[in-house]
């Protein structure tokens, strides 16, 4: 069970509609994992829910945390997409189908708020010192694990921004303690850059599009430093202590994100002008729609100019950057390993999920293959590094629940 601001709104129970908890295993090297099933039936918090999973979004969650686990982002991992036989209902009737999902634990901000809000303090600290010895055994107190939680997330968000990521719902009961993205539900990789990019469709105000990410972790910060200062000996004292520390994380979010950018346009330690000249990328990138991907992908090369509708924008920022990158050590080198050819996009899982719903694996089985190695490219999926057609674009994407 869990409680979490849903799109704001505080909802005081909550909990894994669909999705049962089979325990913990110790790995051989004495690390901890929890082993999950989604969309194996009806659970205590169901909320009127049936429980199931249909295996469209069985296969966009397996194949989305896989490729980020291979893009080096923070993920839980999917051990297996099995179909039930079962039919489960929505729109109309669909193939059931269950994933197994290992996580370092399910362990999220919105856990904390449940006992918070309910002013079990006793839960709260057995909560508390759980998580501690579990993930942060250095960590001194509350201060301590809010400090580990907002490096983690911190790093967390910067790595989605740097490969055009969009969780879709970063409600903060999907927020999760160690630092793994979590629950794929309506999220996608971007192709034409714009910041304000939204595909769940039930994001309505935009609250979770591309950029407004790194403000939304402050927030999800925030309230799980609300959850944990009634835990602290002088709550007072730490209410002015831990509003310095989300203040600060505003800084370390900025910061991670200069230097995750710069990186992308071969530069090590950016300085102001730096930044300019990546913001000055950025803005002529979301004005003529070029593809995210392939605009960091082709630098350096005459194809990033084809990216551009208008390319003399970019020609006179490409002088620039060219001059600029001079004084940087093999940076065509390092902006190849991390900036990835190859992402699911959208389009691709839905061709992937609707030959699927036609029983043929091979598209899914070449699309998995393919996300293995990202920064590298061979031409047997260069189709894959394709934007989609105007009549292939996915312009909603939806949970599946």
């Amino acid at each position: 069970v869990y409680a979490g601001h849903q799109f704001g709104h505080y909802t005081p129970q909550l909990g894994d509609g669909r999705a049962i908890l089979l325990g913990e295993i110790i790995a051989p090297n004495n690390s901890r994992w929890d082993i999950q099933l989604k969309g194996s039936g009806k659970t205590p918090y169901s909320r009127n829910g049936d429980g199931r999973a249909w295996l469209g979004p069985v296969l966009r969650e397996y194949i989305v945390s896989e490729a980020m686990h291979s893009l080096g982002v923070p993920t839980t991992r999917s051990l297996a997409a099995v179909l039930t036989g079962e039919t489960v209902i929505r729109d109309e009737a669909l193939p059931g189908a269950i994933l197994t999902r290992v996580a370092a634990s399910h362990i999220r901000v919105g856990t904390f708020q449940f006992f918070y809000a309910r002013k079990d303090i006793k839960s709260l600290r057995n909560l508390l010192d759980y998580t501690i010895e579990r993930h942060f055994p250095n960590a001194d107190g509350p201060s301590g694990l809010l400090d580990n939680v907002i490096d983690l997330q911190t790093k967390l968000i910067t790595k989605w921004m740097s490969v055009g990521f969009i969780h879709g719902v970063m409600n903060t009961d999907n927020c999760q303690i160690a630092g793994e993205t979590i629950d794929y539900g309506p999220c996608a990789f971007m192709d034409k850059f714009d910041p304000m990019q939204v595909y769940s469709s039930i994001d309505y105000m935009g609250r979770y599009a591309y950029e407004n990410q790194s403000k939304i972790i402050l927030w999800n910060m925030a309230q799980f430093a609300t959850a944990l200062v009634v835990l602290m000996p002088d709550v007072n004292e730490a209410i002015s202590s831990f509003n310095k520390k989300i203040q600060k994380m505003n800084n370390k979010l900025i910061k991670s994100w200069e230097r995750s950018f710069a990186a992308k346009i071969g530069i090590s330690n950016p300085d102001f002008e730096d930044v300019k000249l990546i913001k000055e990328l950025l803005s002529i990138m979301a004005s003529q729609k070029a593809d995210f991907t392939n605009t960091f992908r082709f630098l350096g090369t005459a194809k990033a100019r084809e990216e551009f509708s208008e390319p003399i924008e970019f020609d006179k920022w490409e002088q620039k950057w060219s001059q600029r990158i001079k004084l940087e050590i093999s940076p065509l080198e390092k902006m190849a390993n991390c900036n990835p050819s190859i992402i699911p996009r959208n389009h691709k899982i839905e061709e992937v999920i609707q030959s699927a719903l036609q029983q043929n694996y091979k598209p899914f089985e070449r699309l998995l293959a393919a996300l293995t190695k990202p920064f590298r490219v061979s031409a047997q999926f260069e189709d894959f590094c394709r934007p989609p057609s105007k009549t292939e674009e996915i312009k909603a994407t939806f949970c599946g629940t």
